[in-house]
């Protein structure tokens, strides 16, 4: 028996963490300047005011039109199976009710600004990642010693993508139609 969340939930989820998402960007721009930084857990972890042009971990297309374009599709998609599995178990609507949130929250910072608000600042072990380009994406080569900066939106997709890969992983893909034996033919 597989336990569904109610669709206005799923409403309330999204709803919940676009507002906390905007009004923890909101103080952060009217609280502190652009590259201020202080410690909460020492140099471990940090609050730091950036500001994001591109997509997640700095990644830049070289045509804006494209980047809104690819990104309006994304939350559309979001959408539509976010709709579609509105009748599947509870964790899977859970993780892509936090998908869609963060998917809208930071595309309605792009739209409105043209850049996502950034503040969650932690430490990361050394990588060096060189300069590439991929399908006509350009990739920024640099040092990484702390990991990029995020925020309230980047969380809920990260979660609920962990979920949703979770979910496909020890439940089974929700989209592959269920196998009928030759028991179930027979009484239905």
């Amino acid at each position: 028996m597989k336990k569904q969340m109610p669709f206005y939930w799923m409403g309330i989820i999204i709803a919940v963490v676009l507002v906390l998402d905007h009004v923890v960007k909101y103080i952060i721009k009217t609280s502190m300047y652009l590259g201020q930084s202080f410690p909460v857990l020492g140099d471990f972890f940090r609050i730091t005011y950036v500001e994001n042009p591109g997509m997640a971990f700095g990644i830049r297309f070289d045509n804006t039109f494209i980047f809104m374009g690819f990104s309006l599709i994304a939350v559309a998609l979001v959408f539509y199976y976010l709709y579609r599995m509105r009748n599947e178990n509870w964790l899977l609507q859970l993780a892509l009710s936090l998908i869609t949130a963060g998917a809208i929250g930071n595309l309605a910072d792009r739209i409105l600004r043209g850049k996502v608000v950034d503040l969650f600042d932690f430490e990361f072990f050394d990588v060096s990642i060189p300069s590439f380009h991929f399908l006509g994406l350009h990739f920024q080569g640099y040092y990484m010693t702390r990991w990029p900066v995020f925020n309230v939106a980047d969380m809920a997709v990260s979660i609920g993508m962990i979920i949703l890969i979770g979910y496909i992983l020890i439940v089974g893909d929700p989209l592959k139609p269920a196998l009928k034996t030759p028991a179930d033919s027979t009484n239905g």
